[in-house]
């Protein structure tokens, strides 16, 4: 069975609309996404859902805060996972809750 799986990463100057790509394997299909903050992070994590995610992996530029506002808002349709620094390293070793909040 093959999982339908997405990405989310954030950077100041991403625009969800143009920075995506998706990637389909046999086993995996996982939307890449960029967002320029937890909000519109939210609005792509609930669009995601609904269009058959159930796993959703955020890159390390979410902070602790950004990591619950996803997992709050997709409800449990949607395992949410994160790769994690304390202060991510491009984003001039600050939290990504003080940056895209």
């Amino acid at each position: 069975m093959k999982i339908k799986t997405a990405f989310i990463f954030a950077a100041p100057e991403a625009d969800s609309k143009i920075h995506r790509a998706t990637i389909d394997t046999p086993s995996v299909n996982i939307t890449v996404v960029g967002v320029k903050n937890y909000n519109e992070a939210v609005t792509v994590a609930l669009d995601l859902v609904s269009q058959g995610i159930t796993a959703i992996e955020l890159c390390a530029g979410f902070g602790n805060e950004g990591i619950a506002l996803i997992s709050k808002a997709v409800k449990g349709k949607a395992a949410v996972g994160a790769v994690k620094f304390d202060y991510h390293p491009g984003l001039n070793f600050k939290s990504g809750d003080e940056v895209f909040s």
